[in-house]
């Protein structure tokens, strides 16, 4: 049985969980981080030192954490031949760059933005702060509306990986209150695309808090 712990609001749960739901795959996911508390335990800090969310489970007491190792090592393990995580080597490789894209490039800007619009009282928002993340994470998303441009998906023709890891953040970034988010089509008709497929919607469109 695979168990997933972490609370449905974080994005890094949001898309295991939509691998999972995509692949079909049995879990059971518990809900630990933010007002559920539960990430400082010994027991959970074995699973994830760091105390963050997400952590896998898996029976006979293998663990892993950090989200984007748990979608390849799922798909490595419950789902080998799917194409959301190419065997071929290099297509493998451009969908592997635009993950890490979405880690080092726009996840520190977007998280910026989402805790200070989203999760900060308005007397306490830091506007130049979120002014400055908002700018450098609409300069991310331009980088992704040219290449959606091109290509339907962000690491080429068919759904990957690469997509799953920025669904979530997609989605924060059309539905808050972003002053200034700067005209891209492309980006707005792929997060449309998403929008149809039932394991997107369950998993990462919920409400933003």
């Amino acid at each position: 049985m695979i168990r997933l712990w972490g609370r449905s609001t974080s994005s890094n749960v949001m898309k295991v969980v939509w691998l999972l739901e995509e692949l079909g795959l049995p879990y059971e996911r518990r809900d630990v981080g933010g007002p559920f508390g539960g990430t400082a335990t010994p027991e959970y800090r074995a699973m994830q030192p760091l105390g963050l969310v997400p952590a896998l489970e898996e029976d006979g007491g293998f663990t892993l954490f950090e989200s984007n190792v748990i979608l390849r090592y799922l798909c490595n393990a419950h789902a080998p031949a799917t194409p959301l995580y190419p065997a071929d080597p290099r297509p493998r490789a451009q969908v592997e760059a635009w993950m890490e894209f979405q880690q080092t490039a726009l996840g520190p800007p977007a998280s910026t933005v989402f805790v200070g619009l989203v999760r900060t009282p308005p007397e306490k928002r830091d506007a130049a702060a979120i002014a400055k993340a908002t700018r450098e994470a609409a300069a991310m998303w331009t980088i992704i509306d040219a290449g959606l441009a091109r290509h339907p998906y962000v690491a080429g023709e068919s759904l990957s990986l690469a997509d799953l890891t920025y669904g979530p953040h997609v989605h924060r970034w059309f539905n808050m209150p972003v002053e200034g988010r700067p005209a891209a089509p492309h980006l707005r008709a792929w997060y449309d695309g998403l929008l149809t497929r039932p394991a997107y919607k369950a998993a990462c469109t919920g409400p933003i808090v």
